[in-house]
């Protein structure tokens, strides 16, 4: 009875299973000026009772207990021992431990890197954004988060709604798999406008990884993963206050609240309020130049740590009312405008439970959502209004299995998973509903050697309106020395299109569309490679990232907007569209207070347009990303300046500058920087964006007249406002040790 119980309990609550994986890192040693790996080095968990050796490159591998924290200590004749608090974030995070030879003064430096750059010890090529970098500017909600990042680019939709879209590899945000914490998240309806309302302050961390990932993630992982890694609640701070405000009248507060009840069960309450009520029009164009709206959302999070189980549980609401178009001071008769509502509502459960065997666990994930999105573009009934409408009722559940070798060496996991959709979407004239079920099966496994990782994974999904879809998927990291990694990456990928309402921006002019005949899936294979290594250059800590990677399509649905001024053609491509993306990073610590980072990154999106094999419009060629940091000795002041120059890109037919048709169009920088002050437990902030005050002179085409059928506010390659000038403050209260 007691086991049934277990069971039960799992099957209602969800774990993300953070089972007993097991902790990877690297030990090296300073003697004057030489640093060394070293070998032999005995690397020990006091609460767990278990220790192991480091080999000839410095590598450990050890389990921890079902106990944590626990306290890890690293000793080895000749140089000092220290100790490092181990807790269950450190199976995300490499670890590098630098101990000092006793002949040195008694100063040992122990690294935890939770910080960013790539994830030493991943087969993937993993990238981290951590908590610290994403204040280093205005982050209040996830479409802002990657500002400082040179793999994520996050651009305008339209000149309207202010809806913000993501590309990863030069492909849309929808191909891009994102997660809450392993658990499926901004899919469907509330794709659109979902990141808006999910607020940064909540974030503990982003994880990136490009190409296709792990196949226990899921089919739909084709561009790359972004999992977002929620504040622990059982580590989390007692209280966290954030306000926000900027001159365009923008406001938002933030709060979390945790609580630990005991050693076992912790939970967190996180809030996030945003609205904007002013009206903003710089350009004179008639149009709103942000949207005015409101909102709020919430989340409930309890999580349970055992000695035999683990489990998670969170309630996650929002609600989203925007208001955008022409002002309701406007002249015209039928004046264009856009109205939109979004309901959201999701439960999520995690439950995993540990084996007698050692590296062995069971983990169960559930969810189930429901969303509501009910609007409009255009006039009214009379003058030419496209409603748009959706519901979506979805239920997920995988149940996972992991077995590892007591070295750690080789990994197993395997499970099955189902997802059942039921969606009802209204886009103008078209109607699409549909009742989908998928349900997969998959199996993979890892070998990790001294200087060769190696993990290769199956999973064959059977969906109900297309049949059975094969997916493999391999990934290879080799050593080449310490401190370089070399990674190779190749898969498939397939995803269900919801183009009705991914592709609402749209309704912001007055083309029609015209849909496919018939609905398939999209499939892509993904090959790639990436270099990361580390060095010294003046002896300070340097790290260099260079990655390429290269997509097709077997097939993929395309919008060609080159066909005719006045139609959107959405056409299924087969074997006619491609990605290749090239990225070329250092970060550099010019001293203990300076830190420098470049990237630059090449894309071409290349597809069948108007008959012939073109880049994709609304795409930069080229990108340039600089950003450099100043802390102060103390901590306490922080300054932050980043640029990003954005290359031309092809724009659609018909686009026009004072009446003259342009392909392209122009290089911009985009310039933003914040100054930061911690008190003791109070942070102020005040920072600038856009700060040389480029603007798009034209981003609604024909504004003047919104019945014209040329009229289109779609075509946005740069800023629509101006220069921005924001300002806030965080006060966090500790949990008491």
């Amino acid at each position: 009875m007691k086991y049934l119980r277990s069971v039960l309990f799992g099957i209602f609550v969800f774990y993300g299973f953070a089972s007993l994986g097991q902790i990877r890192g690297l030990v090296r040693g300073v003697r004057v000026s030489d640093t060394l790996a070293l070998n032999g080095v005995k690397v020990k968990l006091l609460r767990a009772k278990k220790a192991v050796f480091t080999d000839a490159n410095g590598k450990f591998e050890i389990f921890p207990g079902k106990q944590v924290p626990d306290t890890l200590v690293a000793l080895i004749a000749g140089y000092i021992s220290d100790t490092i608090v181990i807790n269950r974030a450190d199976r995300y995070a490499a670890i590098s431990l630098v101990l000092y030879s006793d002949k040195l003064k008694p100063e040992v430096i122990v690294q935890r890197k939770a910080t960013n750059g790539v994830v030493k010890i991943s087969i993937v090529q993993l990238e981290r954004i951590s908590s610290q970098e994403l204040r280093r500017a205005a982050c209040c909600n996830l479409s802002e988060s990657f500002e400082t990042n040179a793999s994520v680019d996050v651009n305008i939709a339209d000149a309207v709604s202010g809806a913000r879209k993501i590309q990863l590899l030069g492909l849309d945000g929808v191909y891009t798999q994102f997660q809450l914490e392993n658990v499926p998240f901004l899919r469907g309806l509330e794709a659109p406008f979902g990141m808006q309302s999910f607020s940064g302050i909540w974030l503990d961390g982003i994880q990136i990884s490009k190409g296709t990932g792990s196949v226990v993630n899921g089919h739909e992982s084709m561009a790359g993963l972004i999992n977002l890694s929620l504040k622990n609640p059982l580590e989390a701070d007692k209280l966290l206050l954030n306000a926000y405000g900027n001159r365009f009248g923008r406001g938002e507060a933030n709060a979390i609240f945790s609580h630990k009840l005991n050693d076992k069960w912790g939970t967190t309450g996180l809030l996030n309020g945003s609205l904007n009520k002013v009206n903003v029009d710089e350009n004179q164009d008639g149009f709103l130049d942000l949207p005015l709206y409101k909102n709020l959302s919430a989340m409930n999070r309890w999580q349970y740590n055992g000695e035999k189980m683990e489990a998670q549980l969170a309630l996650y609401a929002y609600a989203d009312d925007r208001f955008a178009g022409q002002s309701s001071f406007s002249p015209q008769l039928l004046p264009f405008r856009m109205e939109l509502s979004n309901q959201h509502l999701e439960l999520t459960a995690k439950t995993g439970f540990f084996g007698k065997r050692e590296g062995e666990s069971l983990g169960i994930i559930q969810q189930a959502k429901y969303h509501k999105t009910q609007g409009y573009f255009g006039a009214n009934a009379i003058g030419g209004q496209r409603q748009i409408a959706g519901q979506e009722k979805r239920y997920f559940v995988s149940v996972n299995y992991d077995r590892s070798g007591r070295e750690g060496k080789h990994l197993i996991k395997t499970g099955v998973s189902s997802n059942v959709l039921s969606l009802s979407q209204v886009a103008d004239l078209f109607i699409y509903d549909r009742l989908e079920i998928t349900s997969g099966c998959f199996a993979e496994y890892s070998l990790r050697l001294n200087r060769l990782s190696w993990q290769t994974g199956f999973r064959w999904d059977y969906n109900s309106l297309f049949g059975g879809i094969l997916v493999p998927r391999m990934h290879l990291k080799y050593a080449v020395t310490p401190k370089t990694d070399l990674r190779f990456t190749g898969g498939r990928g397939w995803r269900s299109p919801n183009y009705l309402i991914e592709n609402n921006a749209l309704m912001a002019s007055n083309k029609y569309w015209v849909l496919p005949a018939e609905f398939l899936p999209e499939i892509s294979w993904n090959v790639g490679g990436s270099l990361v290594t580390e060095f010294q250059i003046f002896d300070r800590k340097a790290s260099w990232t260079i990655d390429l990677y290269y997509t097709w399509f077997e097939r993929q649905l395309a919008v060609d907007r080159d066909v005719s001024d006045q139609f959107l053609v959405f056409n299924y491509l087969d074997k006619a569209s491609s990605s290749l993306a090239f990225q070329n990073e250092m970060d550099f610590s010019l001293s203990k207070h300076w830190s420098l980072r470049g990237a630059y990154k090449f894309l071409r999106v290349t597809a069948l347009f108007n008959g012939s094999l073109q880049q994709q419009t609304m795409v930069p060629a080229h990108r340039i990303l600089a950003t450099i940091s100043w802390v102060s000795l103390n901590k306490r002041w922080q300054a932050d300046l980043t640029t990003n120059f954005v290359g031309r890109m092809r724009m659609p037919k018909g686009y026009v500058i004072n009446g003259v048709p342009h392909n392209f169009s122009p290089w911009y920088p985009f310039v933003f920087g914040q100054v930061a002050h911690q008190f003791k437990r109070l942070k102020v902030y005040l920072g600038v964006e856009n700060l040389l005050n480029v603007k798009q002179p034209n981003p609604i085409l024909f504004a003047s007249n919104p019945q014209d059928p040329s009229f289109d506010a779609t075509m946005v390659w740069g800023p629509i406002t101006g220069v921005n000038v924001y300002g806030g403050m965080t006060f966090i209260l500790k949990q008491k040790k």
